[in-house]
């Protein structure tokens, strides 16, 4: 049974939604202003962690936002084999709020940092597993991809999602020896990943030109 993937997608966008707001409750409103009045920019500057930690999270579920809807755009139909591993995707969203809290309470503290960012990023980490196995489930089965895609927009994704792999594995093996490292590894990949991903909708693109030709 195939089923049309935009309630799929419109689940995902309000379990995103909500991982966003429960990332906010847990990092903004924890983040107390200092009591120290005439110390006020060293008191603010102390709280650091915790910007870290929000600005982190918060833009990467947004990544991960953005990489569903890129692989759902070019999804036609979605079986039960897709929903299923698109609810474990959830899941592990629904968890990243508290891998955040985790890695500003060590930063914070001092303690615990290393576990902290390797625990961070794995979370991420599985989430790059997910991307990857339902990305490669649905390209050995044609019937599920949409037709506004070509062979080189599916290799451009797998490439994408596969280096996602690579790149976040390095930030853990790097965090857990040195954790501020493995930190600097997931901001420039929240940096290269925002980048658009070449040759994506080439065949959508072609579509629209000959449309317009005629």
């Amino acid at each position: 049974m195939e089923r049309d993937p935009a309630r799929v997608v419109a689940f995902s966008d309000g379990v995103i939604a909500i991982a966003i707001a429960i990332a906010i409750t847990l990092l903004v409103l924890e983040i107390r202003p200092p009591h120290d009045t005439r110390h006020l920019l060293h008191g603010l500057a102390a709280l650091w962690p915790s910007y870290l930690a929000y600005v982190l999270t918060f833009m990467l579920i947004g990544q991960v936002w953005a990489n569903h809807h890129i692989m759902f755009d070019h999804i036609r139909s979605a079986d039960r084999v897709v929903l299923f591993l698109n609810t474990v995707l959830l899941m592990d969203v629904a968890l990243l709020p508290f891998a955040a809290s985790v890695l500003a309470e060590a930063f914070r503290d001092g303690h615990g940092r290393r576990t902290a960012v390797v625990f961070h990023g794995a979370a991420f980490a599985l989430l790059a597993v997910l991307f990857n196995v339902i990305w490669g489930y649905v390209r050995r089965d044609r019937r599920l991809l949409s037709t506004t895609i070509d062979a080189a927009g599916v290799a451009a994704i797998s490439r994408r999602f596969r280096l996602a792999l690579v790149w976040l594995a390095t930030a853990i093996l790097l965090g857990a020896l040195v954790p501020v490292l493995g930190v600097a590894v997931v901001a420039a990949f929240i940096l290269y990943f925002w980048l658009p991903i070449a040759g994506e909708i080439a065949e959508a693109k072609r579509r629209r030109r000959r449309g317009h030709r005629t």
